[in-house]
Order: structure tokens, then sequence, then C-alpha cells
């Protein structure tokens, strides 16, 4: 039973079929036996695993408070975005293993699965976290060296004589 439109203004008033409708994906909460979300975080060569459970706003990172192992204040700013974003401050507290790369890729790690376990602890704030961009894993990676250049690129100093 196909109709056909003559115009665009046809296509507007024309019924749309059932079958091609469908409602948005309801996702469900993703939690474990102890009540917590579990999410991987990723960020330049660091890998962070990253527990979240309801709680007072403890973070704690490889067993030390985030301000010891996290010194800079840029640093903890990044690891708190996910929170200020859903405006769940001091709401839930964080268990983090990370390893590999430097104390700015695993800050952002870190950032990176806490926001993946907020939204599958609550499926409602996934929308806030993808529009910050906070879901999304940054692939940029250091280039490795490549033989005959000093490094990635970089040629090495011309000699004339």
């Amino acid at each position: 039973m196909a109709t056909e439109l003559s115009s665009f203004a046809e296509l507007k008033k024309a019924p749309v079929a059932a079958s091609t409708q469908s409602p948005a994906a309801i996702r469900e909460k993703e939690i474990d036996a102890q009540g917590r979300a579990y999410a991987t975080g990723r960020r330049k060569n660091a890998v962070a695993r990253v527990w979240v459970k309801p709680g007072t706003g403890k973070i704690t990172v490889n067993g030390r408070d985030q301000k010891v192992y996290f010194a800079r204040p840029t640093q903890q700013m990044v690891i708190q975005q996910p929170f200020d974003v859903s405006q769940r401050n001091g709401q839930f507290d964080v268990v983090a293993t990370v390893s590999g790369g430097g104390l700015s890729g695993q800050a952002g790690a870190v950032r990176h699965g806490i926001a993946q376990a907020l939204s599958k602890y609550e499926p409602g704030l996934r929308g806030a976290m993808k529009t910050n961009g906070f879901l999304t894993r940054d692939s940029r990676v250091v280039e490795r060296k490549k033989y005959g250049r000093a490094g990635a690129r970089r040629r090495f100093q011309f000699s004339k004589r």
C-alpha cells in the first residue's frame, strides 16, 4: 500500500508507518552485588578501572586520596568535572586504580571512567555526560619514534662539513 507523493509538503502531511518509528532505547542500571557501577577509562597510555557507589564524595586513587595522588589543582578539577556537570558533588564515593602514562593522562582516564560509571549507575545522566564529551575516549597518543629520525618526525641536525 505505497502512496506516491508529489511534493515535500505532502510528505510532511503523510502518516508515518509505525514500523519506522522506534522509541529511544531505555538503558538500565548496571550495578554489581555491592551496589557499585564499574567502568574503564582510557586517556593516552593510561588505563583506569573505576568503581562508583553512593557515599560522601570520597575519591581514592590507587589506595591514596585524590589530593595526595593528583597534587595539581588542575588534575583534581579534571576528576571533579563529571560530578559538577551532573550536579552530584559529594553524593558518590569513587575507588579507582590507574596504571600507565603520566599523571595528566591518568587524570583524564579517571575522568573518563567516572563519567562512564555514573552513566551506568544513573542512566539519566548519560545525556549531560555525552554533551560535555566525557564519554568519548580521547584517542590521541604519542606518535612512535621512526628509524633515521631524532624523534617521531624531527630529522637529525644537518652537518655541512
